[in-house]
């Protein structure tokens, strides 16, 4: 598929995939990708009004994605970013380009594209009015002097995941009769179907054809008289 700035139709109601908690690394090599996502602070300092353009692009972490499409562990993810620092925090606005792949869920055809996504998001410092007015949830809060881009990417590429990826808006799915794809079909593909009632007796049927067409001419037994 193209790249395109709009999601794939099917999108879902945010409620219904946020993630749950982030993913834990483990391994030195999960460790050392996920720390490419923190952006040290201290050379943004805290003085209002400061700002650093942020370009960069990194290696997309696991669980980025819902169960028919995302965002595959390891693809390169481009960040265009602004950070800047206010009263309150550290502002991050800016895209995010990301390629998702999946399988189309009419006909089962693998899916890809590419998401080109905004964002503009709050970091509170700790001890900030912000940070103690907001619950656990509202807001994204600065450890130390690093900020955590990972989770933000991540729910922003994840809320805008449709459930329900198609390969194509009109996709027509798969034939319930043979399984094929429907859009690789003749328009007049059918098959025929029987009513159950009437099985028994088609059956019947095929099998008197079966033995009429078997049956060779004057095959039967005549007597000839001799003269």
């Amino acid at each position: 598929m193209p790249a395109a700035s709009q999601p794939l139709s099917g999108a879902a109601s945010t409620d219904a995939r946020r993630p749950v908690g982030d993913p834990v690394a483990t391994t030195a090599a999960e460790k050392a990708a996920a720390k490419a996502w923190k952006v040290d602070l201290r050379e943004l300092g805290r003085r209002a009004g400061s700002m650093r353009e942020w370009e960069k692009t990194l290696a997309a972490l696991p669980g980025w994605g819902v169960e028919m499409i995302g965002v595959p562990e390891g693809a390169p993810v481009d960040l265009h970013l602004r950070l800047e620092s206010v009263m309150e925090g550290v502002l991050v606005s800016g895209t995010i380009d990301v390629p998702v792949t999946g399988q189309c869920a009419r006909c089962l055809e693998p899916v890809e594209d590419t998401f080109s996504l905004d964002v503009q998001e709050l970091y509170a410092y700790e001890g900030s009015t912000t940070e103690a007015t907001s619950g656990e949830d509202e807001v994204r809060r600065i450890d130390g002097e690093l900020l955590d881009l990972a989770p933000l990417v991540r729910d922003t590429v994840v809320l805008t995941l449709p459930l329900s990826p198609t390969c194509t808006p009109d996709c027509a799915g798969l034939c319930v009769d043979c399984g094929e794809r429907l859009d690789d079909l003749p328009a007049d593909h059918s098959h025929e179907v029987i009513d159950p009632r009437f099985a028994g007796l088609a059956a019947r049927f095929a099998d008197l054809n079966d033995d009429a067409d078997g049956a060779q001419p004057g095959s039967g037994s005549t007597d000839t008289e001799e003269n």
